[in-house]
């Protein structure tokens, strides 16, 4: 802003209880968007207008052209990390990301890093941050180790990640140097897109709720905590927002422990729940189910309202429980949009 403050968003991951709510939501930029769908389909695939960061900075800036939130989201993907780490990466039709060779076949070190193919990112980063009014927000993010890893041991997504579960279990210092090495690269590749430019980070773990206790505190806090902790040394005062999916009851461990300055909390949560037990004046973002989104009417306004005055007393950032669906109606987004403007918490 002019004046020297920082945007509404920012503020609020820095601490601040706002009267009213920055809002944002996760996939944002993407197939719901007629405005996307007719970018894509003149570009090509989706990795090649991740790749071109015209494009990619175009779709960035979409949904903040149509509805105005409070912050931009980079378009990318969470496996550019294991892309840069020298896997294959491809998109494919009704399938989804496949990386090969797949961990579960072939070993680290017969990777070969490509580290270049972070550099592209870090430009989108730079064409959003420039072409951004001062009251937004530009955030980036990256993959947490363990749900990449489960992409890079398998080389593809699955219900339940029983072949990543299964190694982790099986061999414990052979997954160990895996989620080292997704850990000192995602920690490069955030401190990149902060010095081009991105104001927060969020990291997403969206497997994080498959994992017993005592895995989740190995594979999911444990390393998140170490990725804080190296950013933090070199951006102290960059927001990291944690987004650990299906973590549940281990939502509140994972707030205390890994040193993160906000935590997205799913639709699965109850809000009140997380109101109370998450840590005092923690900013909590979140969390209205997205297929409440998809429906639309009543319901609609019913749920938001009630995520809104759950969360009214700490820090809140107006969100999703997870990515917003392709489906979704535009009217839908715009009556949500009408809601949360209105809402004040004096």
């Amino acid at each position: 802003m002019s004046d020297g403050i920082d945007p509404p968003l920012l503020r609020t991951l820095k601490g601040e209880n706002l009267a009213s709510r920055p809002m944002w939501l996760m996939r944002q930029a993407g197939r719901y968007l007629p405005e996307y769908r007719a970018l894509r389909a003149d570009k090509g695939g989706f990795l090649e207008l991740v790749y071109d960061p015209a494009a990619a900075a175009e779709i960035t800036i979409q949904p903040l052209r149509r509805f105005g939130f409070d912050g931009a989201i980079l378009f990318s993907d969470i496996l550019i990390v294991p892309y840069a780490m020298g896997q294959d990466l491809k998109f494919l039709a009704g399938e989804g990301p496949h990386l090969s060779p797949r961990l579960l076949d072939a070993t680290l070190e017969g990777l070969s890093a490509s580290p270049e193919r972070l550099l592209p990112i870090y430009e989108t980063v730079r064409r959003v941050r420039a072409a951004l009014a001062p009251e937004v927000t530009m955030l980036g993010f990256a993959g947490s180790a363990w749900t990449v890893a489960t992409y890079m041991v398998a080389g593809e997504g699955s219900r339940d990640q029983h072949e990543t579960r299964a190694l982790a279990y099986r061999d414990r210092a052979r997954f160990a140097a895996i989620i080292d090495a997704i850990v000192n690269v995602t920690v490069d590749y955030l401190i990149g897109q902060i010095e081009a430019g991105a104001q927060a980070v969020q990291l997403f773990d969206s497997w994080a709720g498959t994992l017993a206790p005592a895995e989740f505190e190995r594979w999911v806090i444990q390393p998140n905590r170490e990725i804080v902790r190296r950013v933090k040394a070199c951006y102290p005062d960059v927001p990291i927002i944690g987004f650990p999916k299906g973590a549940g009851e281990k939502l509140v461990a994972y707030a205390h422990e890994t040193g993160v300055d906000a935590v997205g909390v799913d639709e699965t949560i109850d809000p009140v729940w997380a109101a109370r037990e998450l840590p005092a004046g923690m900013p909590v973002q979140g969390n209205l189910d997205p297929l409440l989104l998809l429906a639309g009417g009543p319901e609609l306004e019913r749920g938001a309202l009630h995520v809104l005055d759950c969360f009214a007393d700490r820090p809140h950032v107006f969100n999703l429980g997870h990515g917003i669906g392709q489906f979704t109606p535009i009217e839908h987004v715009e009556a949500l949009l009408k809601v949360v403007r209105g809402w004040s918490r004096t």
